[in-house]
């Protein structure tokens, strides 16, 4: 393996690890949508501030697009609060109104400036090692590693200082106002954070792939755990077997590495979106059918103990007949009949089914609840 590689996979670990940091937050208070609005409008902040300092290389730069973005969620929410669109409208009129001034700008004034919209957008982690960062002419790295280390930990200590504030207010932003806290304020610098992530990651993933790095991640940890602290541990680390694997995998299909590391992501995702636990839809088909079967069981208990020593019960309470009073079909109340007899809700009396103790119980049950 050449320095370059082990180079782009570092900077593509970083990356991946400073998006899904905030990426969590934005998930748990669901505002992924203003991810992609900021990755489209802090391009107006880059234009602007570069017009200021004419100098690309100018950390202004970051600070333009920093404040655009924070523009950007003041300006949703202040269309949102007049109740006469809903977020999402809202959303899509701020940031396809920035984003549109940003491409006019650049087109009438920017021309002939190295400000390529196709890079911005898509990005290309590949070229990342030829930017390199020296000290006193001595060559320390690649730029790009230094600057989403930086992002990443200026992420890592805004997550431990506020992390109990951040908690609460992506929980319950009610109780936190109440409490004294500063739910919106939190939510800006947050924003401000996610724009700088975007702005750093601009020559590494592009905007628009920056997006997926920024909700993916934490969005497949949200299938495995309820626990905030685990959930970012596990953001952290789908990104970075996503930043590797997509690594290898462009490698070998002479592909995109920034759309191969989006691919392994989502390919992550979707396998633990079927086979999750808990929250896989695998589990929640089974739980469905579990609770079907539950449900099926209260109503047959319940048949049972109305029927009990009644002058009908032997007409209905019959093994038989059971599928017929229920309306359930046979397949359906043979399966029902199999768990009520294992789990010893009933059992045969001759051609009769009969209530044991739990079964008397459950049936009880069901008439104190109706």
């Amino acid at each position: 393996m050449s320095l370059s590689q082990i180079e782009i996979q570092l900077i593509a670990i970083v990356t991946a690890a400073a998006c899904t940091l905030p990426g969590v937050f934005l998930v748990l208070q669901r505002k992924t949508m203003l991810s992609d609005a900021i990755s489209h409008t802090v391009l107006l902040g880059i234009v602007l501030a570069f017009f200021v300092v004419r100098d690309l290389a100018s950390p202004l730069l970051i600070l333009g697009a920093g404040l655009v973005g924070v523009l950007t969620v003041s300006l949703v929410a202040v269309i949102e609060r007049t109740r006469l669109v809903k977020e999402d409208t809202a959303i899509g009129l701020v940031f396809t109104a920035l984003f549109s001034i940003a491409i006019i700008l650049i087109s009438l004034y920017a021309g002939d400036i190295h400000l390529d919209v196709d890079a911005v957008l898509v990005g290309e982690i590949a070229f990342a090692p030829f930017d390199r960062f020296t000290v006193m002419g001595l060559d320390i790295g690649p730029k790009g590693l230094y600057v989403m280390g930086g992002i990443l930990c200026i992420n890592l200590a805004f997550i431990l200082l506020f992390y109990k504030e951040l908690k609460l207010t992506s929980f319950d932003a009610v109780l936190a106002a109440s409490l004294g806290f500063a739910p919106g304020l939190l939510h800006y610098v947050l924003m401000g954070l996610v724009s700088v992530t975007v702005v750093g990651a601009f020559e590494v993933v592009g905007s628009v792939l920056v997006v997926a790095l920024i909700v993916v991640p934490p969005a497949t940890a949200y299938l495995i755990t309820d626990r905030l602290n685990r959930m970012l541990f596990y953001s952290v680390a789908i990104g970075t077997v996503s930043a590797i694997g997509g690594y290898w995998l462009a490698f070998l299909l002479d592909v995109s590495i920034s759309g191969s590391m989006v691919v392994v992501s989502g390919i992550i995702f979707t396998l633990v979106f079927i086979f999750a636990p808990e929250r896989g839809l695998l589990s929640g088909i089974r739980n469905q059918r579990r609770q079907k079967i539950t449900f099926a069981l209260t109503m047959l208990a319940a048949h049972l103990l109305n029927h009990e020593n009644t002058p009908i019960e032997r007409s209905e309470n019959r093994v038989e007949s059971l599928g017929e009073h229920l309306r359930w079909s046979p397949s359906f109340a043979k399966k029902v009949l199999q768990e009520a007899l294992r789990s010893e809700t009933v059992y045969r009396y001759e051609d009769l089914l009969r209530l044991t103790d739990r079964g008397r119980e459950m049936a009880n049950q069901r008439f104190v609840q109706s």
